[in-house]
């Protein structure tokens, strides 16, 4: 005999994995796009192809190509020879709204 404990906690169980394993295969396919991605060189080519795509924007590109510093190049303390560069970052602040029904930003 089962009980209704039981039978809750074996249902809250197959909803979670149900759950659970939709999520894992949603993110499966993003990251299966992401390795589908065409590899793109930085030349002259390039903002060509950005403004003959779709909404001007490439969702899923690797590039390659030759970074230069902007000053020197840093230097790594554990490999000889090894040097790489600081992508430059770009934040971007959302406009805050006061909400007077939740009270908060």
């Amino acid at each position: 005999p089962i009980t209704p404990g039981e039978l809750l906690c074996l249902g809250s169980s197959l909803a979670f994995s149900g759950l659970f394993y939709y999520l894992y295969r949603k993110k499966a396919r993003v990251v299966a796009h992401i390795q589908e991605a065409p590899k793109l060189q930085v030349d002259d080519n390039l903002p060509a192809l950005v403004s003959a795509a779709d909404g001007r924007c490439l969702p899923y590109v690797a590039l390659e190509g030759i970074v230069l510093p902007a000053k020197a190049a840093l230097t790594s303390h554990y490999h000889e020879g090894l040097q790489g560069v600081i992508q430059k970052l770009l934040l971007k602040e959302h406009r805050l709204i006061w909400n007077s029904l939740a009270r908060s930003w």
